[in-house]
């Protein structure tokens, strides 16, 4: 039941209004002036003030002002006399939700009250949907439940609303540059622009001209001045992609431009203020760049004031049919297609696979079953993996050194389980002392690589 606060100084009227309230079943405080009143709504909150105009001390506006203080989704009204409805006008230009004109009758005012109430609830409504529907814009195509991602978006919540640089690390294809556009939207920058750049696939001298901007004439070819990446994300965000594969000089050039917050254009000498956020991202190892003097360390910590750690697919195997789902309704409808959806078969086989390649790899996975797919159901012959005997999974063809490595790495590891699992005769937390690792780690390589741990 709502919750309601009167405000009179009258004792008369005081306590007709919250007689009145009570009986029609309100939570009902009062206050015989503005001052205990206010102490009364900082001790809780109410869903509605009802305070008179003229009082000594503190008058209606000055509770509504401290009310809307407190809390401005809470509702006011105003009881006026004939002679100040000039004033209660003025209240309700400052917030309040109506005025009531003495003499009223009791079913007048709960009459107001009762659209006074509901008017505020819709308020509330409205300011979970629009923060609801911020989260989801903000986070843009990032999908799971997994606890693993989940944490990922909690701390993506909690930087955005502030400058931090923030680094984001995290294999090739686990989508980092959607977690930095979700941190992007999500931030106060939001109405900024937000540019990313590869600093992997722009040779040095040509990434330099790209980030800085040139002037006129700075070298051959040079004919007009342009304007650098970090010029052009001014006020918003800048995305640096794969930034371990930057050219060590050009890591003190950024270096200089994250410390002093200003650029200098190739072949100008005046620098340029910027207000610009860095989020950057890379699949590399920096601390080991770092002993083999191939990333700078103090560029390191500035750019990793708050690092974040995106887990690969096969950490997050339970989020496969709903990315697998979206992938589909996706290139469904681009291609034309009717709905479609994964056979159980299919599903198994999925979630049975390491998927070196990461949501990128599902994600082109998927399109190339929606292109073979003719009928309703997508199935394993329409995928390009394949199950070898054991429940193993063959790689794809084509597949580079680093994904052999890790596939080989799950094959050990498969193998390995399972012989201490027979050793101890099935007892997990025995076999997980051996092999130095911690029951819940054991649990999910169990489930991960499909081990039966009871033969």
């Amino acid at each position: 039941m709502s919750s309601i606060l009167v405000i009179d100084d009258k004792d008369s009227m005081r306590k007709m209004v919250s007689q009145t309230l009570a009986e029609e079943g309100y939570l009902v405080d009062t206050a015989k002036n503005g001052s205990d009143g206010i102490d009364k709504a900082k001790e809780k909150p109410f869903d509605l003030v009802i305070t008179d105009m003229k009082m000594a001390e503190m008058d209606g506006l000055q509770v509504l002002s401290n009310i809307k203080q407190l809390n401005n989704e809470t509702a006011v009204i105003i009881m006026t006399g004939y002679g100040t409805i000039e004033t209660a006008v003025s209240a309700m230009k400052m917030g309040a939700y109506d005025f009531l004109t003495k003499p009223f009758d009791s079913d007048h005012m709960l009459v107001l009250v009762d659209k006074a109430l509901k008017s505020q609830r819709i308020v509330a409504e409205n300011e979970v949907l629009r923060e609801e529907l911020d989260y989801r814009l903000g986070m843009g195509e990032i999908i799971g439940e997994n606890e693993k991602i989940v944490e990922v978006l909690k701390l993506v919540h909690k930087v955005a609303v502030s400058d931090t640089s923030v680094l984001l690390q995290g294999e090739s294809g686990t989508g980092k540059e959607l977690f930095a556009r979700a941190i992007h939207n999500l931030s106060p920058r939001k109405k900024g622009p937000i540019i990313a750049i590869n600093c992997a696939a722009i040779p040095r001298d040509l990434l330099e001209n790209e980030l800085f901007g040139s002037e006129r004439g700075a070298f051959t070819g040079s004919v007009a001045r342009k304007i650098g990446k970090f010029e052009i994300s001014d006020g918003g965000t800048i995305f640096l992609d794969e930034i371990g594969d930057m050219d060590i000089s050009l890591q003190a050039k950024l270096l200089r431009v994250l410390q002093e917050k200003t650029i200098e254009r190739l072949g100008g000498n005046r620098s340029t203020k910027i207000d610009t956020r860095v989020i950057a991202a890379t699949n590399n190892d920096l601390k080991e760049l770092i002993t083999q003097k191939k990333f700078r360390e103090d560029l390191f910590y500035r750019l990793s004031v708050f690092p974040i750690v995106i887990p690969p697919l096969r950490d997050r195997l339970s989020d496969i049919s709903a990315l697998a789902d979206h992938f589909i309704q996706r290139y469904c409808r681009d291609m034309s297609k009717k709905r479609k959806s994964l056979s159980k078969d299919a599903l198994e086989l999925m979630e049975k696979y390491h998927w070196p390649g990461n949501v990128r790899e599902l994600e082109n996975t998927i399109e190339r079953a929606i292109i073979l797919c003719e009928s309703k159901k997508i199935k394993p012959e329409h995928m390009a993996i394949r199950l070898r005997s054991n429940n193993d999974i063959q790689l794809r063809e084509g597949a580079g050194l680093k994904e052999i490595g890790s596939h080989a790495q799950g094959r050990a590891e498969r193998a390995a389980i399972i012989r201490v699992l027979k050793q101890v005769r099935g007892n997990k937390r025995r076999c997980s002392k051996i092999l130095k690792i911690d029951y819940t780690t054991l649990f999910d390589k169990i489930k991960k690589y499909s081990i039966d741990a009871k033969r």
